[in-house]
Parts: structure tokens; C-alpha cells; sequence
């Protein structure tokens, strides 16, 4: 591609051989020819004069000088009306095919120039004695690109999409698998080389669209040639060879090495595929068009485009306190001493990154992206033109074939890209073209592979990336396997979350090494029981540090159904760093704010690192044991809706003694009524006079003896009762097991004994309005956030992981107590003035009643005092008090929580 630098040259000599000329419409064509030499392009290739054309009310028109797609010219003679031309010019426009539509309308007499920029519905006008000057405008004719492309614009979509029905074609002709991945993926590079400078500009269209049959007969055969001359060096070609094919260049990379069958057209794929080669290529981002290449590439996530790529503002989250903010906190220190920065120029083109779960490759185009804008300021003030920072410092590993091409690919278009940006800045182009580099990408199983054998001696600096989020119950057969032999030896492995084999992986590559890595993952393996098996690993076996922390936040892309998933940011390494940086969102929708703090521990608070372990018993013997409710096990021939109960009393009015309430998570939080026979104690002859009831009974022998289990069957010698029962003898405090993560409070409720209690709840027998207060108070709930598992992002309560391990105040006097107690009641008084409002509703931030939120507020502040005189400033400082205290009750009762030693040095 010509320099700008030579363009303005070319410019500045072609407007002194014509300035002055007064030339009539009849003389144009030699000034055509030479205004398309300043960008060293032919003219007769790429346009054509006199293009015949229906003209809007159907009459015989001629363009003037057409350029399919690009550029229509209308010129007139000297000191005509150029508003006259231009009108002629939209004049063609509705019956032209709209892949053939001018992005640029330029109209002339010669002398005076009016370009119009329709995509931008820009305008520029000048002489032609200032044509130098504005030269840049027109640089789209040598295949330069003024427009830049946004992170989450839809033009990705829309060529995604193209390539989707393109694909679909192919498919339904027979031409499938692995020869249909690499041709849709070679058509891809084809399109983009011809609207960014690698292909002459619209080459591989105009190939297609003149020298191919308009049937499309021979458009797979001519397009399986031009493959194999992409694959031949210049000296290799045939002598003979036609000039439509000569006119491209040798590509080399492998990108068309490997033997593919030649695929069929007709006459409606021969225009699908002209329509997508009028699509300007140039604008697509390769960091989200290979996730959306991809997912076109089945039918069925096709409507869901964009919810299949990791977006570039969270790509950022994780590489900028990785390794970008350093770089450049180091480029403004040593840019002012020549020798520091060519020493930093020379650093950064020392280091590779490694996406060991690389999918399409957005981690790794950003990276390169971010690491050659960088180096681009370098060059500004070093004056080099030479560019050190190349594709073959990435590395990838990728256990899908189609998506490893594709980061191949992606990583060619961001390298081709960043080369034009260059030349645009320096005038001096330096094109991979024949391709002599290429990203390092690896079609293998990051989990089963040797990452040191795959690397070969390369010394990993940065690992980045964003494995797969998969929880325990949604491994495949494989997956376990790959788990249990990355996790061997690691007791209870099989309840972590996929993405935890990663972390192992990534310590053991960087031990010995000062590298660091950042991960994106389902913040599951923060909470509750993963965080005990996961993070001992790490700590104890392979002295891993968090250096930085981004805490839960919800994962958006552009998909029309957004999936909720909520991710942390953990970057580590095995050494320690002096200051770390955690980001906090105050929901996991806000903007993160950065705070700097000593230690980040596994709860991504700032304290130090331990994990709290399971245990049977509370930490504290004078707070009260909590236990599940009771469990059926019965087929539902125990439970009762509240017209099975009406029914039953119908014919049975003697059942009623033996019908109570059930309390359920669901009906609890909803105000829903559910029933059950609780026939503890009940008197055979009793039952037997209830067939209705004996029916049921006899139901839950069968159901029981039908099961798969021996303790189940086992329990079909008492059908009368629950297979699981304990039921409190007293008052107790509500728990559900399971709460949506929306309520600033878990709703808790107190019951008499009367009500029996589900196993979907936990209960707290002979607990107190005081004990209710604890519960319910803000520094519980922050436990349990930061303690508690989830089931997607609800709060799942663990008896033995939260409820066991939470600190209650200690030394507590009379007037303290009777103040929480009073204040837990002015809770409970608050919900009784909504009778006919659910617990859900009542809890609910959008329909809250300020008097109940008040009420919680006032509670909230009382019990921080017991804790802390001085109160708490913020969630996570409350919480890292919880946890110091926490570790100090274990220690009393002689098991203490598992504490790891820091490891030697500061890096």
C-alpha cells in the first residue's frame, strides 16, 4: 500500500499538471486516469465511465465515472452548477442494487471539488488548488480507513449474520464440517484483505463479479484457484497466469495451505456472496466479530448474536491491572530519557501473553491492540519507524477446532489493522504480507496438555483469559475426567466450578517465574464450600498471592436475552506484590470504584489469607444449633394444596386433627398456603376409619419401596411419617435455604411449633426476638453474601459454612440486648401493617415500605455498635471485621481457620 506521505506528493504534482485547465466533460478521462495514480490505483480496473443506469422515473442514464460500491463521479464543464450534478447523481440511486450503492459522491467541473461522505453525512469543499491539502479524504481509494470501529456496534452483527446465511447454503448443498469452517474462514480473510489494502480495493468482488458466470457454475472451481495462488510464492506461479488472477498477492501463514474440496454455487449464493463482499469489512472489530463468526455459524444461536463474546470493557477490567496500567505508569516515567525508553521499547517486545482457553480470541486482540497503541506512542517520540511489537508473542490454547482458526484469523486482521493505523500515523507501512508471523494458537486440551512442552522454552509474562463458566452438575463425562486429573489427590475436587482447573494450571506454569495472570470467572469459586477446596490448593501447594480483585459484577453483552451471570476478576501470581488493588461495586450492575489495601484474601476482602472451613457445631456455644426441616420423601402424597385439603374435609371432616400448616421456602416468602398430614403419634384405629388418608399412606409405602435408594425403601416401613423428622418443640426462627440476591435482606420469620417445617427452610429452635434481630441485621446479611454458595446469583444459606462460622456479638449487656429486641420487634410490627403483602414483595427494593426499610436501617446501626463502637464505613470493612473475629473464636475452640503463610518477598 502507497504511503500518505507519497499520496500528498502525488497530489501536489497532479494539481500543478492540471491546475488552470478548463476541461469539457468530453476531455475527462485522461484526468481520471491520473487522479487514480496519486493512490496507485488503476482506473480501469476498479471504474468504469459512461455506466449505463435507469435513472428515477425510468429513463436512460450514464454515470459519469462508477466504481461499484465505493465512488460515483459526476463532473460538468468549468463554472457549471455542481448542485445540478449532484442531484443527478442521487437520481440513479433507487434503482441501483444495494450492494452497488457509493459510499462517496464527488462531483467536479475541473477545477472546484464537493466530496460527500454519506455514511458520515459529511461534506467537503475546495479547489483544485487545495487538493494536497485535502488528499486524506480520498485516501479510502488506496484502502486507507478513516472510521474506526466501536466495541459494541452492530456492524459486527450484520457481517456475522451474512456469513450465517452464507454458511446455511453451503450446508444445505452438502458441504459440511471442517472444509465448511476453513472456507467460510478463508472467504472472511478474502473480503477483509480487499477493503483493507492487502487485496487490491474490491478485488475478490470484482474477480467474482467478472470473471465467474452469473449462474455460478464456476464460482467454487475459480474461487478453489485463486486459494492455491494465494497459497504460491510469486516465482512459483505459472508464467501464463491470467491477470485476474496475478493481480493478488502471495499470502503464505498456512491460512490457505491445507487441501479443502471445492465447494458449489448457484445463481442465489453467487449473490449472497457479492452482497457480503459489498459490506465494508474494514469496520468490523476482529475482538468481537470471531465470537459472532462463530456463533453464526450454528442456526440456533444465531438469534442470540452477541451474547457469545466476552465484551471489550471487560476484557479491559481484566488486562489493564494485569499488565496495561503498569506499561504505561513505566512509559510516563522514562519517556523524557531517550536511552529509558528505548530500554522499555525494547522490554515490551520481549514479553508474551498466553489465553489458555482462547475461544475466538478476544483476550489476545485486545491485548495486542492495547500493547501496539502503546508502542505506537513510543515511536512518536523516538522518531523510529521500525515496530517491535509483533503476533508471535501471543499464545493460545483452544480445544475447539473452528474457534482456534478463527483467533488465527483475528489475530491476522488486528495485526493488519494496527498496520494500517501505523502507516496513517508514520506514512511508512510495514505489511505482514506475504505473512511472516502469526499468533502462536493451539488446537488442544488446555486441561489434558503439557503447557511448558507446548510453549517450547518460551517464558510466559502474562496469562489472560476467560475459561469455560461451567458449575459441577454440568460437566460433561469428560470434563469430571479433565478435573480429576488436574485436581488429583484434591478431596472433594468434583464440587468446583470448570473454570477452578484453569487456576491450577496457570499456578503451575508460573511457578519459579514473575508471571502473573488474570482470569474471568463465575464468582462461585469466592463463596461458600469451592473457596475452601480451591484456594488451600492454591495457597498451600503452589503460594499463590492475589494481586488485584474485580468483586462481583453481572456479565452484559449485546444479546437480546442478557444472561445473568455474575463474574469476579482475580489476578495472581506466585509471589507477592506490596499494594493490591480490589475493585468494589456497590451493586453488580454499578461502575467499580479502586481501592488500594495490604492483602486480598479469597473472599476478595481486604484481610488476610484463610478460609473458612465446614463446621458441625456454631463457633460460639451460647448461640443456638440451627437445623433443616423435615423432609417427606413421599411422592406428594403427604402434602396437600388448600383444595386437596377442602376436599379432603369434604368426606373426611375427622382428618382436620391431623392436618398442619407447611412452611416452605416458596410459600413462606410468597404467602402461599400449603398443608401437610403430620401424623406423628396418630392412633391406628383412628387412621383406619379415614380411607381417604389410609389411600395416601399406602401411596407413600409404594413410592418409597420403588425407589433406587435402601434408606428410602427402608423408610417404607413407616409411610405415616416424614422419612426425615425435625420438627422443633418450640418457637423457632425461619431461614430459607435460598434467597434472590436482589433483597438487601433475607426475609426471616418466627413460627410456633404448630407450623412444620420443609427441608427447603432452615430452622433455629428456642431462638430468641433478639436472636431474630442478629439474623436479620446488615452484618449478617454482608456474611452471608460474602460466605454463602449460590445457585446462579441467589444466596444459597449453608448451615455449616455461614450459619456456624457467623460471629455473634460478644459481651453484650442487659440494656444492649432489650435494645436489639425492641427494635427486632419494630421490624416484625412494621410487616403486619401489609397483611396482604408477600415477604417477597415486602423485601422486594422496588416496592420496599419505607417504615419496614427504617425499621431495618435503625437495627442495622445498633447491632454495628455491638460489634464496633465506632460503627463501619463500608460493607467490606464490616465483613473483614466479621472474618477477625471469626478466626479468633476458632482459635479458642481449638479449630482454628486455615491461615496460609505469606509468601517470601515483595515482587
Amino acid at each position: 500500500m502507497i504511503s500518505l506521505s507519497e499520496i500528498r506528493n502525488r497530489a501536489l504534482k497532479f494539481q500543478k499538471e492540471w491546475e488552470g485547465e478548463k476541461y469539457e466533460r468530453g476531455e475527462a478521462q485522461s484526468f481520471w486516469n491520473d487522479f487514480f495514480q496519486i493512490f496507485d490505483v488503476s482506473r480501469r480496473r476498479v471504474a468504469t465511465f459512461e455506466e449505463p443506469i435507469k435513472k428515477l422515473g425510468g429513463s436512460q442514464g450514464f454515470i459519469d465515472l462508477f466504481w461499484k460500491g465505493q465512488l460515483l463521479i459526476e463532473h460538468k464543464s468549468f463554472g457549471k452548477d455542481l448542485r445540478k450534478a449532484k442531484t443527478q447523481a442521487l437520481d440513479y440511486f433507487p434503482n441501483m442494487p444495494e450492494r452497488d450503492l457509493p459510499k462517496f459522491i464527488l462531483v467536479c467541473d475541473f477545477q472546484n471539488f464537493e466530496l460527500y461522505d454519506l455514511d458520515e453525512n459529511t461534506e467537503y469543499h475546495f479547489p483544485l488548488s487545495e487538493l494536497h491539502k485535502n488528499i486524506e479524504i480520498f485516501a479510502f481509494i488506496a484502502g486507507y480507513q478513516k472510521k474506526t470501529y466501536k466495541a459494541e456496534e452492530p456492524t459486527n452483527r450484520a457481517a456475522a449474520e451474512l456469513m450465517g446465511k452464507l454458511h446455511d447454503k453451503l450446508l444445505e448443498n452438502g458441504y459440511e464440517g471442517k472444509d465448511l469452517e476453513l472456507y467460510l474462514t478463508r472467504l472472511l480473510f478474502c473480503m477483509f484483505a480487499e477493503d483493507t489494502g492487502i487485496f487490491p480495493k474490491n478485488g475478490f468482488r470484482e474477480f467474482i463479479d467478472i470473471y465467474t458466470d452469473e449462474d455460478g457454475r464456476n464460482l467454487g472451481s475459480q474461487i478453489g484457484y485463486l486459494f492455491q495462488i494465494f497459497d504460491t510464492p510469486n516465482d512459483k506461479r505459472p508464467k501464463n497466469l491470467d491477470e485476474s488472477f496475478a493481480q493478488f498477492p502471495y499470502v503464505n501463514g498456512a491460512v490457505f495451505s491445507e487441501q479443502i474440496r471445492i465447494a458449489t454455487f448457484d445463481r442465489t449464493m453467487r449473490e449472497m456472496l457479492l452482497d457480503a463482499c459489498a459490506f465494508d469489512w474494514s469496520l468490523i472489530s476482529p475482538a468481537i466479530f470471531g465470537s459472532m463468526f462463530q456463533a453464526s455459524m450454528d442456526s440456533a444461536k444465531r438469534g442470540e448474536l452477541g451474547a457469545h463474546f466476552t465484551s471489550e470493557k471487560n476484557i479491559l477490567k481484566a488486562i489493564k491491572p494485569l499488565f496495561l496500567d503498569e506499561l504505561w505508569a513505566e512509559f510516563e516515567k522514562v519517556k523524557k530519557t531517550p536511552k529509558q525508553l528505548y530500554a522499555f521499547h525494547d522490554k515490551i517486545s520481549r514479553l508474551h501473553f498466553l489465553d489458555p482457553a482462547c475461544g475466538s480470541g478476544n483476550f489476545l486482540v485486545i491485548a495486542y491492540r492495547e500493547l501496539k497503541l502503546l508502542e505506537f506512542e513510543i515511536m512518536k517520540i523516538t522518531k523510529s519507524l521500525l515496530p517491535l511489537i509483533h503476533i508471535d508473542q501471543f499464545y493460545g490454547f483452544e480445544i475447539e477446532e473452528l474457534p482456534s482458526r478463527i483467533t488465527q484469523m483475528a489475530m491476522l486482521l488486528i495485526d493488519h489493522q494496527m498496520n494500517l493505523a501505523a502507516a496513517q500515523m508514520f506514512g511508512d507501512p510495514h505489511f505482514n504480507i506475504p505473512i511472516k508471523e502469526s499468533a502462536n494458537i493451539f488446537n488442544v486440551n488446555a486441561l489434558r496438555a503439557d503447557w511448558k512442552a507446548l510453549l517450547d522454552g518460551t517464558n510466559i509474562d502474562y496469562i489472560i483469559g476467560n475459561p469455560p463458566f461451567l458449575g459441577a452438575s454440568l460437566q460433561s463425562k469428560e470434563q469430571k475426567e479433565d478435573m480429576t486429573l488436574v485436581f488429583e489427590g484434591v478431596k472433594n475436587a468434583g464440587d468446583l466450578d470448570f473454570v477452578a482447573a484453569w487456576y491450577i494450571k496457570a499456578a503451575q506454569l508460573m511457578q519459579g517465574t514473575s508471571a502473573k495472570a488474570a482470569l474471568v470467572s463465575t464468582n462461585s469459586i469466592t463463596q461458600g464450600e469451592q473457596i475452601g477446596i480451591l484456594w488451600q490448593e492454591l495457597f498451600n501447594r503452589y503460594h499463590v498471592k492475589i494481586h488485584f480483585a474485580h468483586r462481583t459484577f453481572k456479565w452484559n453483552n449485546e444479546a437480546k436475552r442478557n444472561a445473568a451471570v455474575f463474574c469476579v476478576i482475580i489476578g495472581f501470581a506466585a509471589h507477592d506484590t506490596k499494594n493490591k488493588r480490589l475493585f468494589e461495586y456497590e451493586t453488580p450492575i454499578s461502575e467499580p470504584h479502586e481501592i488500594i489495601v495490604p492483602n486480598i484474601n479469597p473472599y476478595l476482602v481486604n484481610g488476610d489469607d484463610f478460609v473458612i472451613t465446614s463446621r458441625r457445631t456454631h463457633i460460639q456455644e451460647s448461640v443456638p444449633k440451627i437445623i433443616y426441616g423435615s423432609k417427606p420423601t413421599d411422592g406428594g402424597n403427604l402434602l396437600l394444596s388448600d383444595e386437596d385439603k377442602k376436599e379432603l374435609l369434604r368426606k373426611e371432616p375427622n382428618a382436620e386433627k391431623f392436618i398442619r400448616p407447611l412452611l416452605s421456602a416458596h410459600e413462606f416468602l410468597n404467602g402461599k398456603l400449603r398443608w401437610c398430614l403430620w401424623l406423628v403419634d396418630a392412633n391406628p384405629t383412628e387412621l383406619k376409619q379415614l380411607p381417604m388418608i389410609m389411600e395416601r399412606i399406602e401411596a407413600v409405602k409404594q413410592f418409597r419401596l420403588s425407589s433406587p435408594k435402601v434408606p428410602t425403601q427402608k423408610k417404607a416401613s413407616t409411610p405415616t411419617l416424614f422419612a426425615e423428622i425435625r420438627q422443633p418443640n418450640s418457637f423457632f426462627i425461619v431461614i430459607p435455604r435460598h434467597s434472590s440476591e436482589i433483597r438487601q435482606y433475607i426475609p426471616m420469620g418466627f413460627f410456633d411449633n404448630y407450623y412444620i417445617a420443609s427441608d427447603s427452610i432452615t430452622v433455629v429452635p428456642d431462638a430468641s426476638i433478639y436472636h431474630f434481630g442478629i439474623f436479620t441485621s446488615k452484618a449478617h446479611m454482608d456474611w452471608v453474601r460474602y460466605t454463602c454458595g449460590r445457585i446462579k446469583s441467589d444466596y444459597r444459606y449453608s448451615n455449616e459454612i455461614v450459619y456456624n462460622n457467623f460471629p455473634f456479638p460478644q459481651k453484650i449487656i442487659d440494656k444492649q440486648r432489650e435494645q436489639i429486641e425492641t427494635l427486632a420487634q419494630t421490624i416484625l410490627d412494621a410487616r403486619t401493617q401489609f397483611p396482604d403483602s408477600s415477604l417477597a414483595d415486602l423485601y422486594n427494593p422496588l416496592t420496599m415500605p419505607p417504615k419496614l426499610l427504617k425499621a431495618h436501617e435503625a437495627l442495622d446501626k445498633a447491632v454495628d455498635k455491638l460489634y464496633r463502637k465506632e460503627g463501619f464505613k463500608s460493607d467490606t470493612e464490616r465483613v473483614a471485621h466479621l472474618f477477625e473475629l471469626n478466626r479468633g473464636l476458632t482459635s479458642l475452640v481449638g479449630e482454628e481457620t486455615k491461615k496460609f503463610k505469606k509468601p517470601k518477598g515483595n515482587q
